[in-house]
């Protein structure tokens, strides 16, 4: 009989995300869906002193390919960007030394196909955006397409997490 972890663990399905950009190419769809498990699997908390454990609530596509008007020539070989805003739970979470091994990881395996820019925020920074009405940030989050969300997505399988730092330890030899 399975472990109830088993069963959880085992709910994550590539395909949920490649649909959420089912507008896009099986190519680009792939390579969204791979960026976001990276993100996922190699944020690193450690470390960090926070007062809460560290976790991801949100990962959104925002820019050319959430809104559909993404741009390629193949001839000048310009593409547009991913964009990819990340919350976090806590402010100290949302620190660039907590993403480096994330940047490494998706530059080595999608290499010069696509440039991924990655912004990180924390729920307190949302929270203040909307008190604000920072229509930057407000409008970006409504139009973008949520590939990730905590309280509604699985879980990565365990098999993903130790690859991800498996990777990381071999970028570190």
């Amino acid at each position: 009989m399975p472990r109830q972890n088993q069963l959880i663990e085992d709910v994550y399905a590539r395909e949920v995300i490649m649909a959420r950009v089912g507008h896009l190419i099986r190519r680009k769809q792939q390579e969204i869906e791979r960026i976001t498990r990276i993100l996922r699997a190699t944020a690193s908390f450690e470390g960090v002193a926070a007062p809460v454990s560290g976790t991801i609530q949100k990962i959104v596509l925002i820019g050319p390919y959430a809104r559909r008007n993404w741009y390629e020539d193949k001839a000048s070989l310009y593409f547009s960007d991913y964009e990819f805003w990340v919350v976090v739970n806590h402010t100290l979470y949302a620190d660039d030394t907590c993403w480096c091994s994330a940047k490494t990881i998706i530059a080595r395996e999608l290499g010069n196909r696509c440039a991924v820019s990655l912004s990180v925020f924390s729920k307190a920074d949302i929270k203040s955006a909307k008190a604000s009405k920072d229509h930057f940030i407000l409008d970006r989050l409504e139009a973008g397409i949520v590939l990730f969300k905590a309280a509604r997505d699985a879980p990565l399988p365990q098999h993903d997490k130790q690859r991800a730092r498996d990777r990381e330890r071999d970028d570190v030899v």
